[in-house]
């Protein structure tokens, strides 16, 4: 059956299906055809053909006289440049060319006109007395072009040359024709037109010029006949009021929109509404109490009965209106703005009892999206409506109206209450308790979006209710909230199985702020293991970087040992480990060399890539003593990975690497690392990663490592490190309190409580531990850049190897272990007596660790020796 099947798909070229072939081959030349229709002809390509010995003015010259439209485009739109470049034969020769063309062009040609005179009026190539002069008139002739595109292009061209223009130039070319251009007698588009300048010229002139000669103007255009150019006009006179003063303003513009606040037109009502609106701090207590509040109690209620056209805008401003008419109030009146807004958050809702007050209809379409708009309105207004009612009747007031508009059934309300939600933390202070049920729900809405919302202020929120609103400093973690740290598991989760990587990775950026309001041992069971499988399996990079600097933030500020050493073990293990050429290791497992390549148990190299990245992380976080006794060794080993972008990520690496070492203590690892660069010097095949290397040599000569001591080129970075190890160091003594504290349960342990109060208030104290748990974003601090001094060592490290300088840093003339001081550097951060592969960076300090010293240690010992003597 197969055979057959497989055969009857085969094309047959026998005679009888040629022809069919031959038809169909037809039908392509057919469909072809008009293709071949639009090609240029030798004629037109004549035409479009333009010498090449011109300049650029001669060809813009050429291409405006003689020249198609498209070409003609595109000499204008080429004009700024020919003006920085040239522009008084510009103007001489160009421009003139350019007057003729624009009257008879077409909308693309006027559109690109409009914006390259704007281009040279923002670039200031010519001096505003030669702009007004050689371009004024153009952009005047064609403001009231009869294609409302073209005619809004020129006149955006036109008030920003008003800006820059002087008063006299002002007066006589634009002010003046204007009289005429504003009369009833002129085109609608001309009375739109002068509408706008005047709300411009507005800002012009003093005082008594603009009563005089704009006012007239003003009031005549806001009795206009059509309805467009009142609302227009009325957009307006909010720019006219902050120009004339508070005087003017209360004697001509208020009458003036208190007559449109009742005109017929429903735009030209909506316009003065939202001008009384935004001009309610230039009105005193007589007129908003007396003029305003009449008529916005009249907006108000007929937006429910006949003009819903209104109340879209009604429920954007309720929150500005009411605050800035709350000192007229009465009680009355304040309770009954109250319940209006509370009534338009649940506009187009069914009520509890299953109906709506009036009788259930069937909304349309356009309604139904009023409605959302509207409800959307009154969640962007929320905290002003907080303020207005006061914080402390939250709960009373405004709790219910919350949690609706929180549940809302549609995203953008939620979307918009989430945006929000930080504003009304901040406003309820120690009430926000109130509120966290409706964060929970907000971090596990069924949209991404909302989530994406919400976590823009996400550590924020959380620090809000882990200290009740209080900057005392007081320790009170989530534990009243035992619900949210569930949401949080749940939102990271949900953002992960999204197509949305960018929110999945700023949730995990702002995830570094839980060490500051949840506890370690929370952090360790609920996220510090995903992080670490999210940077093993993720197949974002952004979203794994993010995962492993948050994964570091956590191990930073993780407060027992035990876990910490776990953590270490499974980053230098599962990620570089299998791919180190140990004989004795693999010997040890019956595994010969020859098989190393299937070690990785199908690790792939992006997983070294990653474990890069965390040590880079590592080196910013942690003070460098942590990184030279965990990290650095495993880091080095790397120089050997069989995959060309491991090493040459290394590479890059190297500088930031030596930059955590300290001489004479870390002498042994700069040389270990000195080596390293010999070897990939050396044996390097890869031609690109060799090429880097010798670039990073050239750095690392350049770089002068620090000292035990304090040098003035390092102080401000020996300082910061200090202070990390200082950090790590009270963990530790913390960790060893609680232990104490435990053991001595039922016993008087007022002395250690007081000490372990004392070690947990030096840890909140510092600066450090808040600005790492909520940078979202890598630190760019000092700290974490290579300093980079311009004096050399006078060892020569590679002077043998061709290519490379001669200035090395990694020789030194004391060959002696020098112990760091107990001042500068204070004792190891974390113990070394673990199994992890350490670099011994505290040898010298106790009896026990030179003994009981790891066999890797031991090895690397002796075969520095040996590599001295033999030099």
């Amino acid at each position: 059956m197969h055979p057959i099947i497989i055969f009857s798909y085969k094309m047959d070229f026998s005679q009888n299906n040629l022809f069919g072939y031959i038809e169909d081959l037809q039908e392509l030349t057919i469909i072809e055809r008009p293709v071949r229709r639009s090609l240029k002809t030798p004629e037109e390509i004549e035409r479009l053909t333009v010498d090449e010995e011109l300049n650029d003015i001669e060809r813009a010259v050429y291409l405006l006289s003689s020249g198609q439209d498209i070409q003609g485009t595109s000499v204008v739109a080429n004009l700024p440049v020919l003006m920085r470049q040239n522009p008084a034969e510009t103007l001489r020769r160009v421009l003139p060319k350019v007057r003729e063309v624009l009257p008879v062009a077409g909308v693309e040609m006027q559109l690109t006109a409009a914006v390259s005179l704007l281009t040279i009026l923002q670039e200031e190539s010519i001096s505003i007395h030669t702009y007004s002069h050689s371009f004024l008139h153009i952009i005047l002739q064609n403001v009231e072009h009869r294609d409302a595109g073209v005619s809004n292009a020129w006149l955006e061209t036109l008030l920003a040359a008003i800006e820059a223009l002087p008063k006299e130039t002002i007066r006589h070319e634009i002010l003046n024709p204007l009289v005429s251009k504003a009369q009833l007698s002129q085109t609608l588009q001309s009375r739109l037109v002068s509408c706008k300048i005047l709300g411009k010229l507005a800002n012009k002139f003093e005082a008594h010029i603009i009563k005089r000669e704009i006012l007239p103007l003003v009031k005549s255009l806001c009795q206009d006949v059509e309805y467009e150019v009142r609302a227009c006009m009325c957009q307006q006179l909010e720019h006219i009021a902050q120009g004339i003063g508070t005087e003017l303003t209360k004697n001509v513009v208020l009458p003036e929109l208190v007559e449109l606040a009742r005109d017929e037109g429903s735009s030209v009502r909506l316009s003065a509404f939202e001008t009384l609106v935004n001009l309610l701090e230039m009105f005193d207590a007589d007129d908003r109490s007396q003029t305003v509040l009449p008529l916005v109690k009249s907006f108000c209620e007929k937006s429910f009965k006949a003009d819903e056209s209104i109340l879209v805008s009604l429920s954007f401003h309720l929150g500005k209106l009411c605050n800035g008419l709350y000192g007229i109030f009465t009680p009355e009146q304040h309770l009954r703005f109250l319940e209006f807004y509370k009534k338009l958050c649940t506009l187009g809702l069914e009520q509890e009892n299953g109906h709506n007050d009036n009788q259930v209809q069937l909304q349309t379409i356009e309604q139904e999206k009023k409605y959302i708009s509207v409800r959307k309105n009154c969640a962007y207004n929320l905290p002003a409506m907080i303020v207005f009612v006061d914080p402390k009747n939250f709960n009373l007031e405004l709790y219910s109206t919350f949690f609706c508009l929180c549940h809302d059934p549609e995203m953008p309300v939620r979307h918009t209450m989430a945006i929000g939600f930080y504003e009304v933390a901040k406003l309820l202070n120690t009430d926000v308790y109130v509120i966290h049920k409706e964060l929970v729900a907000l971090l596990q809405d069924e949209s991404i979006e909302v989530l994406d919302a919400l976590i823009g202020y996400l550590p924020e929120i959380l620090e809000l209710l882990s200290t009740g609103g209080e900057t005392s400093g007081s320790e009170s973690k989530l534990l009243n909230f035992p619900e949210l740290v569930p949401a949080l598991t749940r939102a990271e989760q949900r953002a992960a199985t999204s197509l949305k990587w960018r929110t999945h990775e700023k949730l995990l950026q702002k995830y570094a702020c839980l060490p500051h309001v949840i506890s370690s041992d929370q952090i360790y069971y609920r996220f510090l293991h995903r992080m670490l499988a999210i940077v093993m399996t993720n197949n974002v990079l952004p979203v794994q970087k993010a995962a492993a600097r948050t994964l570091c933030v956590f191990l930073r500020y993780n407060r027992k040992q035990e876990q910490r050493l776990e953590v270490i073990q499974k980053l230098i293990e599962r990620l570089p480990k299998e791919y180190r050429k140990d004989e004795r290791r693999l010997m040890s497992l019956n595994i010969h060399t020859s098989k190393f390549p299937e070690l990785g148990q199908g690790k792939s190299y992006w997983n070294r890539l990653r474990f890069l990245d965390t040590c880079e992380f590592i080196i910013e976080l942690f003070s460098k003593s942590f990184f030279c006794e965990y990290f650095f060794l495993p880091v080095l080993e790397l120089t050997h990975d069989p995959v060309a972008n491991v090493r040459m990520k290394l590479c890059y690496l190297l500088p930031k690497v030596k930059s955590t070492l300290k001489v004479p203590t870390d002498k042994h690892l700069l040389q270990q690392l000195e080596l390293c660069v010999r070897k990939l010097l050396c044996e390097e095949k890869d031609k690109d990663v060799l090429s880097i290397v010798k670039k990073m040599v050239l750095e690392l000569d350049r770089m002068e490592a620090s000292l035990d001591a304090f040098q003035k080129r390092f102080y401000e970075n020996d300082l910061i490190d200090q202070q990390k190890e200082r950090e790590e160091n009270l963990l530790l003594e913390m960790e060893q309190l609680e232990k104490e504290k435990q053991q001595n349960e039922g016993r008087s342990t007022s002395m250690s409580d007081k000490m372990y109060e004392k070690k947990r208030k030096e840890v909140k104290k510092s600066k450090l531990v808040r600005s790492q748990s909520f940078s979202s974003q890598a630190l760019h601090s000092k700290y974490g850049n290579i300093d980079k001094c311009s004096s050399k060592s006078s060892s020569t490290g590679y002077s043998s190897v061709p290519g490379v300088g001669k200035s090395s840093m990694f020789s030194f003339t004391d060959d002696s272990f020098r112990t760091r001081s107990s001042n500068s550097s204070g004792t190891a951060a974390f113990s070394s007596t673990s199994t992890l592969p350490t670099s011994s960076r505290n040898t010298s300090n106790s009896v026990d660790q030179k003994n009981n010293g790891s066999k890797e240690s031991h090895s690397r010992k002796v075969s520095l020796k040996n590599r001295k003597s033999n030099s």
